[in-house]
């Protein structure tokens, strides 16, 4: 019976930060302006490379997922933290936790393979510029995209659909946001094949994406190392740099975050900083790092900017 009506419980509890005396409004203040700045750097990414002709080419198709990808992640996760700090609620509906939880998990898987279509469409370019426009036509591009989308969202809907067996006996988040794990820890239920393949799912995005910008940066700095091209080193350096550093900081933030479900030794409150830093550090630095920094990307902007001053 106890289960039964936590089963038919349609509202659960987030946990909340221990927030000082007088600290809400500033912090509430300081996220809205994250939140806003994302949202504007990551919009402005994307609709030059809509708007602009001379974007249009598959890098900037692979670079059009990077900042759609991060608008899900931020607007799933920020906004709902913020109303709870400023409005001292932490009440949530299930369905919208599941919700939740599923966009942000999405996001994350989403940025690995995005990041691998990226990386291997840079190794076409520089290691192969002569056959580039006719291996990287519409049709491969699309495609490509496709199977980023398409895997990551099947690889996610599987750790749902798992959950739908098992019954709730909690109600109890045991985050600030919804997630997977946290959602798991509401059951009551043998919960060993989920931990199984959450776990599988994590090891092939994981796999899939190293592999395959391991496998492309790798031959991007062997043609750095025998192009006699100034020029064309300084982009492979730039194209790797770039890439590289998100993915590492995304790696270092993702893996403690999941290994600390697995630790009862781990402050929850480091957890969650950490668990909110995957969602934020990436968009944050994404439009800097992939759009600003590309030559392209940055003339295209300036001669926007400089139309506009004119008018």
């Amino acid at each position: 019976m106890l289960n039964e009506s936590f089963w038919m419980t349609s509202e659960l509890s987030l946990d909340t930060f221990i927030i000082p005396l007088g600290g809400k409004y500033p912090i509430f203040l300081l996220g809205v302006a994250i939140y806003l700045f994302c949202i504007f750097c990551n919009l402005t990414l994307l609709m030059l490379i809509i708007l602009r002709r001379n974007l249009h080419k598959p890098m900037y198709f692979f670079l059009f997922s990077l900042p759609l990808n991060d608008l899900i992640g931020v607007t799933a996760m920020l906004p709902k933290v913020l109303s709870d700090i400023v409005t001292e609620t932490n009440k949530v509906s299930y369905h919208l936790c599941v919700l939740q939880a599923f966009l942000l998990h999405m996001y994350g898987g989403g940025l690995l393979f995005i990041l691998a279509a990226m990386s291997f469409d840079r190794y076409v370019a520089i290691c192969m510029p002569l056959r580039y426009s006719s291996i990287m036509t519409p049709r491969v591009v699309l495609c490509i995209i496709s199977v980023v989308w398409g895997l990551d969202f099947i690889l996610i809907t599987s750790l749902f659909v798992l959950q739908t067996r098992l019954p709730r006996c909690k109600s109890v988040i045991m985050n600030i946001f919804c997630d997977n794990p946290s959602l798991l820890k509401l059951t009551c239920g043998n919960t060993a094949v989920n931990n199984i393949i959450g776990l599988f799912n994590t090891a092939v995005m994981q796999a899939v994406s190293v592999s395959v910008q391991t496998f492309s940066y790798v031959k991007i700095l062997i043609t750095c190392v025998v192009t006699r091209k100034t020029e064309a080193k300084k982009k492979a350096i730039n194209t790797c740099v770039a890439q590289l550093v998100i993915l590492v900081i995304f790696e270092i933030v993702g893996t403690f975050t999941i290994l600390s479900h697995r630790f009862k030794n781990v402050s929850v409150n480091l957890q969650k900083i950490m668990g909110m830093l995957i969602f934020l550090v990436s968009p944050l630095l994404n439009p800097i790092v992939y759009g600003l920094y590309t030559s392209e990307i940055r003339q295209t902007l300036l001669r926007v900017l400089k139309n506009r001053v004119s008018f």
